[in-house]
C-alpha cells in the first residue's frame, strides 16, 4: 500500500467484508472524575512498568489503568479486582452507558498528525476468511491473560487499531467528515500533547452508509494482535450469534489518514552488552557509535539501507551491528518463506541472533518488548542487560506479507498514534 493515498483500495468482490456495528458505549462521567485526560492511558502493552503504571494510578483514582492492568499477587485475583472495580464505578456513576447504540467517530491531533476513524463492534472472522489480516505472531501467555481479564469483566476495555485502504469516494469518510462539524461528546488533551475528540453516530441513514462502504473492504491489524486472538478464543467459548462474536476496534482509512510505523525494541534482561558483542565473533560487523541517542539512531537508519542492522545499548555506549555473514543467514533463516520475510530485521534478530548466536529463549523473563527508545536504553543500563534497538518496517511490506498469509515475528511493528484507552468502553452485558 502507498500511504500517500494513491494506492488501490482493498476492495473485496464478494462484498463479504468488514461489518462494524453500533454498540452502547461506556464512558466516564466528567463530573465524577478529575479530568478526562487524567483517567486515560496508553494501551496496556505500551505502559512502561513500574514507573508508567504508578504515574497513571496516581493521576486519578479512576484511571483506566486500574482496569486494564490491575495489580494483585495472582492473576486470578487481578482479574477479579478489575471486575469488582468496573462494577463499583458503574454503580457509583463514574462510568455510564450511552442511551442508544452508536458508532463513534474518533479524532486524534498532535505531533503533526491528524487521524480520524470509526470505533465500533466488529464482527469477528478467522484469518482464512481474509477479512481481518493479522501480520504478527502472538505469545500464548499474553493471550491467556487478556482472555481471563475479558472473560471476568465481560468487557472490551480498549479498542484494537485496524487499518484499511479506502476508495477515493468512500461513504464512511463522508460520514466522518460530516460528523466532525458537530459538537463532540468529549474533547480532551492528554499528557503527550495529543488532542482527542469523540462523536456518536446514531442516524440510521449514516449508519447504513458506513455499513455499505465497509462491506467491501478488508482490514489489517495495526495494533492489538493479542487482543484479536483473545476475541477469537472467547468467541469459541460462547455460542454464536451473540456479543462475544464481536470485538471493539478503531478502524482507520490509511489512504486518507496515514499512520506512523515505529519499531518495538527488545530488552535482553539477562545478557550484558559485553557478552552480546563477544558472542558475535565476527558474524556481524560491529562499530561503536559516539554521541547522543538521536545521532545513534541516525546511524542505524543509514545502515539499514544496505541490509539488516541493529543498535545495541546498555553499557553507556551505542554499538551498531550490521552486515551479517550471508552463510550464517542461510543456515538460520527458514528457506520456505518469501524473501521479504527472510530479510526482515525482526526475522534476523529472532532466528539468527536470539536463537543461534545468543541462545536466548523468547520468554518474558528473558526478553521485554519496549516501544519507547529512550526507555529501552535506560532500563538496559539499570538492569545490566542489552537493549536491541530496531528500525521500523514499511507499512506496504507489512500489508503485502499479511495478504500472503505470512505472519512476522511477534512485536515487529508499532503503528500509531494509538487510540487513548478510556474514552469509550464496551460492556458485553449491554449488547
Amino acid at each position: 500500500m502507498n500511504t500517500s493515498g494513491h494506492a488501490a483500495a482493498d476492495v473485496r468482490d464478494d462484498a463479504a467484508g468488514l461489518r462494524l456495528t453500533p454498540f452502547r458505549g461506556l464512558r466516564y462521567v466528567p463530573e465524577r472524575v478529575g479530568s478526562l485526560a487524567a483517567v486515560t492511558s496508553p494501551p496496556y502493552d505500551v505502559v512502561v512498568r513500574p514507573d508508567g503504571l504508578l504515574h497513571l494510578e496516581s493521576a486519578d483514582p479512576h484511571n483506566i489503568v486500574r482496569l486494564i492492568l490491575p495489580q494483585a499477587i495472582t492473576a486470578g485475583t487481578r482479574h477479579r479486582k478489575a471486575a469488582v472495580t468496573l462494577d463499583r464505578w458503574l454503580a457509583d456513576g463514574v462510568l455510564a452507558p450511552d442511551p442508544e447504540p452508536a458508532l463513534y467517530v474518533y479524532e486524534q491531533h498532535g505531533d503533526g498528525i491528524l487521524q480520524r476513524g470509526l470505533i465500533g463492534a466488529l464482527q469477528l472472522s478467522d484469518p482464512a476468511e481474509g477479512v481481518v489480516l493479522p501480520h504478527e505472531d502472538v505469545m500464548p501467555h499474553v493471550v491467556e491473560d487478556r482472555a481471563a481479564l475479558m472473560r471476568t469483566t465481560a468487557a472490551n476495555l480498549e479498542p484494537l487499531l485496524l487499518t484499511y485502504v479506502g476508495a477515493d469516494e468512500d461513504g464512511a469518510n463522508t460520514v466522518i467528515e460530516d460528523t466532525v462539524r458537530r459538537e463532540p461528546l468529549l474533547s480532551t488533551t492528554t499528557e503527550d500533547g495529543f488532542h482527542h475528540r469523540l462523536w456518536s453516530v446514531t442516524d440510521p441513514t449514516e449508519l447504513a452508509t458506513v455499513a455499505g462502504a465497509l462491506s467491501h473492504h478488508q482490514a489489517l491489524i495495526a495494533d492489538g494482535h493479542h487482543r484479536w486472538a483473545t476475541y477469537l478464543r472467547l468467541r469459541e467459548e460462547h455460542p454464536s450469534p451473540g456479543p462475544w462474536n464481536y470485538g471493539l476496534v478503531l478502524l482507520i482509512d490509511t489512504a486518507r489518514y496515514p499512520l506512523r510505523v515505529r519499531a518495538i525494541h527488545r530488552l535482553l534482561n539477562r545478557l550484558p552488552v559485553s557478552e552480546a558483542l563477544a558472542a558475535l565473533d565476527g558474524s556481524f560487523r560491529v562499530r561503536r557509535i559516539d554521541g547522543p541517542l538521536p545521532a545513534a539512531l541516525e546511524a542505524l537508519t543509514a545502515a539499514t539501507a544496505d541490509g539488516n542492522a541493529f543498535l545495541l545499548a546498555g553499557d553507556g555506549h551505542f554499538h551498531l551491528v550490521d552486515r551479517p555473514d550471508p552463510a550464517l543467514l542461510d543456515r538460520t533463516i527458514r528457506p520456505d518463506r518469501p524473501e521479504a520475510w527472510r530479510t526482515l530485521d525482526a526475522t534476523v534478530l529472532h532466528s539468527t541472533l536470539l536463537e543461534h548466536v545468543w541462545h536466548i529463549p523468547d520468554a518474558p523473563e528473558d526478553i521485554s518488548y519496549i516501544h519507547d527508545t529512550a526507555a529501552a536504553v535506560a532500563q538496559a543500563e539499570r538492569r545490566g542487560g542489552t537493549a536491541v534497538l530496531m528500525h521500523p518496517v514499511r507499512e506496504e511490506v507489512v500489508r503485502d506479507l499479511a495478504r500472503q498469509g505470512v505472519t512476522m515475528p511477534r512485536k515487529s511493528t508499532s503503528f500509531g498514534p494509538k487510540p487513548a484507552t478510556g474514552l469509550v468502553l464496551r460492556s458485553l452485558a449491554l449488547d
